[in-house]
């Protein structure tokens, strides 16, 4: 039996609509196009199969509660590239692409051969510099396991050769294993929302992994001890670079040069918010 495509994506939309969910009619499209593989385009002259009408319905139930569509579809894009996600890693982001790009303009015509990517998450950050970056050493770090398991999942997939490390980015232990390895470049995308942020977290977003989001009182809990421990792991000359919530372009600046960091620099992302902070280590420590 074949379901009439239209009828059923303009009654998925509404629903979605009347649950509060933005850009409804973007969700019930990924939603078909997953289960059957199609285009919604393509679906609207073949019909869709009555197979597929339950999966369609029950993940745009899911999406009605509020869950992230990305952990509905188990994927989503990041750098051009195919990633999984799902429950207990966090959703890469349009805005984190910025960092990356910042990364690679850097380390345009000089001589790199180890990058470390502190709080890797799902590992879009590892896995992006890695695949414009094929001969250079990446190793990606993360407290979670889950996290890793999925950075697992996607370094694999896209056959890219990581290293990847289970431990805990601000004990001083961590760097015991590094000393022999130091880095050119040291990228994170750390925890920094703050105690008010948290507070106030879209429905969507308490579904992420609370310990990947919360960047303690006042948000800048990572970017101290990163800063203070992992500089003594980088290279004289090498590039400590920072994704950073829109209003702590001056905290995290103070932080860096603090800890005697030159030519700190803020990067915006496409929609002119602050989002990178970067700097370059004094040749002095």
């Amino acid at each position: 039996m074949v379901i009439d495509a239209r009828q059923l994506y303009n009654e998925l939309t509404a629903f979605l609509e009347s649950r509060h969910i933005p850009d409804a009619d973007f969700d019930a499209r990924c939603i078909m196009e997953q289960v059957t593989g199609k285009s919604l385009e393509m679906l609207f002259i073949s019909g869709i199969s009555s197979e597929d009408e339950n999966p369609i319905r029950n993940m745009t139930q899911r999406r009605a509660f509020h869950e992230p569509l990305q952990y509905i579809l188990g994927e989503w894009e990041f750098y051009g590239m195919r990633l999984f996600v799902g429950k207990g890693v966090l959703i890469p982001r349009p805005d984190t692409e910025t960092l990356v790009d910042s990364v690679l303009t850097w380390c345009k015509n000089r001589e790199i051969s180890h990058i470390i990517d502190l709080c890797t998450g799902s590992g879009c950050i590892a896995l992006a510099l890695k695949q414009h970056l094929p001969n250079v050493k990446v190793t990606a770090v993360d407290f979670s396991q889950y996290a890793l398991d999925y950075a697992k999942k996607n370094a694999e997939y896209h056959h890219l050769d990581i290293d990847l490390i289970h431990a805990d980015v601000l004990d001083k232990a961590t760097l015991s294993s590094f000393l022999e390895n130091p880095a050119d470049v040291i990228v994170s995308n750390p925890p920094y929302l703050d105690y008010d942020d948290m507070a106030e977290l879209q429905t969507e977003v308490r579904h992420e992994p609370a310990s990947a989001l919360a960047g303690g009182k006042d948000g800048l809990r990572f970017y101290h001890g990163i800063t203070n421990l992992w500089k003594n792991i980088l290279k004289s000359g090498g590039l400590l670079a920072y994704e950073i919530g829109e209003t702590q372009a001056h905290s995290v600046t103070e932080i860096m040069k603090s800890h005697a960091f030159q030519n700190v620099q803020t990067v915006r992302d496409l929609a002119g918010n602050d989002r990178v902070i970067m700097g370059k280590k004094s040749s002095e420590h």
